[in-house]
Protein backbone atom coordinates (compact mmCIF):
# COMPACT_ATOMS: atom_id res chain seq x y z
CA UNK A 1 0.00 0.00 0.00
CA UNK A 2 1.40 3.24 -0.97
CA UNK A 3 1.56 5.90 2.09
CA UNK A 4 2.83 9.30 1.46
CA UNK A 5 -0.17 11.33 1.20
CA UNK A 6 -1.23 14.90 -0.44
CA UNK A 7 -4.11 17.19 -0.14
CA UNK A 8 -7.12 16.67 -2.20
CA UNK A 9 -9.98 18.82 -2.93
CA UNK A 10 -12.85 17.59 -4.90
CA UNK A 11 -15.49 20.22 -6.25
CA UNK A 12 -18.87 20.39 -7.54
CA UNK A 13 -20.65 23.35 -8.35
CA UNK A 14 -23.32 22.59 -5.48
CA UNK A 15 -20.55 21.62 -2.99
CA UNK A 16 -17.54 20.51 -1.93
CA UNK A 17 -17.29 16.60 -2.09
CA UNK A 18 -14.24 16.01 0.19
CA UNK A 19 -11.46 18.38 1.12
CA UNK A 20 -8.74 16.13 3.14
CA UNK A 21 -5.54 13.67 2.22
CA UNK A 22 -5.34 11.03 -0.16
CA UNK A 23 -2.90 8.56 -1.16
CA UNK A 24 -4.39 8.15 -4.88
CA UNK A 25 -6.69 9.53 -6.95
CA UNK A 26 -7.41 7.46 -10.55
CA UNK A 27 -9.68 9.76 -12.89
CA UNK A 28 -11.15 9.42 -16.30
CA UNK A 29 -8.93 11.62 -18.42
CA UNK A 30 -10.12 12.34 -21.87
CA UNK A 31 -7.00 11.45 -23.45
CA UNK A 32 -7.44 7.78 -20.89
CA UNK A 33 -7.73 7.08 -17.24
CA UNK A 34 -5.13 8.00 -14.90
CA UNK A 35 -3.77 7.67 -11.54
CA UNK A 36 -1.91 10.02 -9.41
CA UNK A 37 0.09 9.30 -6.29
CA UNK A 38 2.90 11.84 -4.19
CA UNK A 39 5.06 13.55 -5.39
CA UNK A 40 3.08 13.36 -9.17
CA UNK A 41 4.37 15.83 -11.92
CA UNK A 42 2.70 18.81 -12.49
CA UNK A 43 0.13 18.39 -14.42
CA UNK A 44 -3.69 19.82 -16.07
CA UNK A 45 -6.11 17.60 -17.52
CA UNK A 46 -9.39 17.65 -18.25
CA UNK A 47 -11.82 14.63 -17.56
CA UNK A 48 -14.52 12.36 -19.22
CA UNK A 49 -18.12 11.41 -17.77
CA UNK A 50 -16.78 8.25 -15.54
CA UNK A 51 -15.60 7.28 -12.31
CA UNK A 52 -13.42 9.19 -10.48
CA UNK A 53 -11.44 6.71 -7.45
CA UNK A 54 -9.92 8.06 -4.33
CA UNK A 55 -7.83 6.06 -1.71
CA UNK A 56 -7.97 8.03 1.78
CA UNK A 57 -4.98 7.57 4.79
CA UNK A 58 -7.10 4.57 5.93
CA UNK A 59 -7.06 3.00 3.01
CA UNK A 60 -10.48 3.06 2.14
CA UNK A 61 -11.57 3.40 -1.61
CA UNK A 62 -14.38 6.02 -2.51
CA UNK A 63 -15.53 5.94 -5.55
CA UNK A 64 -17.20 9.55 -7.59
CA UNK A 65 -19.71 9.39 -10.54
CA UNK A 66 -18.55 12.10 -12.37
CA UNK A 67 -20.05 14.02 -14.75
CA UNK A 68 -16.70 14.98 -16.68
CA UNK A 69 -14.65 18.42 -15.48
CA UNK A 70 -11.12 19.44 -14.82
CA UNK A 71 -8.21 17.54 -12.66
CA UNK A 72 -4.71 20.08 -11.37
CA UNK A 73 -1.75 18.70 -9.58
CA UNK A 74 0.83 21.19 -8.44
CA UNK A 75 3.32 20.52 -5.16
CA UNK A 76 1.62 17.38 -3.75
CA UNK A 77 -1.96 19.21 -4.11
CA UNK A 78 -4.71 18.24 -6.51
CA UNK A 79 -8.13 20.21 -6.78
CA UNK A 80 -10.76 18.01 -8.90
CA UNK A 81 -13.30 20.65 -10.64
CA UNK A 82 -16.05 18.38 -11.69
CA UNK A 83 -19.64 19.31 -13.29
CA UNK A 84 -21.57 16.84 -10.87
CA UNK A 85 -19.65 13.72 -8.59
CA UNK A 86 -21.98 10.81 -6.50
CA UNK A 87 -20.82 8.30 -4.78
CA UNK A 88 -22.89 5.14 -5.44
CA UNK A 89 -25.46 5.33 -2.47
CA UNK A 90 -26.61 9.33 -3.46
CA UNK A 91 -27.30 8.27 -6.87
CA UNK A 92 -31.13 8.27 -7.55
CA UNK A 93 -31.25 5.04 -10.01
CA UNK A 94 -34.81 5.89 -11.03
CA UNK A 95 -33.62 9.28 -12.12
CA UNK A 96 -31.02 7.69 -14.17
CA UNK A 97 -33.00 5.30 -15.69
CA UNK A 98 -35.48 8.05 -16.61
CA UNK A 99 -32.36 10.16 -17.87
CA UNK A 100 -30.96 7.25 -19.89
CA UNK A 101 -34.23 6.84 -21.48
CA UNK A 102 -35.15 10.00 -22.29
CA UNK A 103 -31.36 10.05 -23.92
CA UNK A 104 -31.83 6.81 -25.82
CA UNK A 105 -35.02 8.20 -27.28
CA UNK A 106 -34.04 11.59 -28.36
CA UNK A 107 -30.67 9.67 -30.54
CA UNK A 108 -32.99 7.26 -32.10
CA UNK A 109 -35.33 9.38 -33.38
CA UNK A 110 -33.47 11.62 -35.16
CA UNK A 111 -34.91 14.69 -34.70
CA UNK A 112 -32.75 17.49 -36.25
CA UNK A 113 -34.14 20.11 -33.81
CA UNK A 114 -32.25 18.46 -30.85
CA UNK A 115 -28.71 18.77 -30.05
CA UNK A 116 -27.15 15.41 -30.60
CA UNK A 117 -23.78 16.26 -28.98
CA UNK A 118 -26.57 17.19 -25.82
CA UNK A 119 -28.22 13.99 -25.78
CA UNK A 120 -25.18 11.87 -25.89
CA UNK A 121 -23.32 13.27 -22.83
CA UNK A 122 -27.04 12.86 -21.15
CA UNK A 123 -26.95 9.58 -22.21
CA UNK A 124 -23.01 9.13 -21.00
CA UNK A 125 -23.81 10.61 -17.46
CA UNK A 126 -26.62 8.13 -16.66
CA UNK A 127 -25.12 5.26 -18.23
CA UNK A 128 -22.28 5.71 -15.57
CA UNK A 129 -24.40 6.08 -12.26
CA UNK A 130 -26.03 3.05 -13.41
CA UNK A 131 -22.96 1.69 -13.43
CA UNK A 132 -21.62 2.65 -10.36
CA UNK A 133 -24.58 2.09 -8.31
CA UNK A 134 -24.79 -1.24 -9.57
CA UNK A 135 -27.73 -1.40 -11.40
CA UNK A 136 -27.13 -1.30 -14.72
Amino acid sequence: MYEKSFSLEIVAPNRVVFQGEATSVTAPGTLGGFQVLFNHAPLLSSLEVGPLKMKDTQGVDTVYATGGGYLEVRDNSVVVLVESAEKPEEIDVERARSARERAEGRLKSHDPSFDAARAELALARALNRLRLAGRH
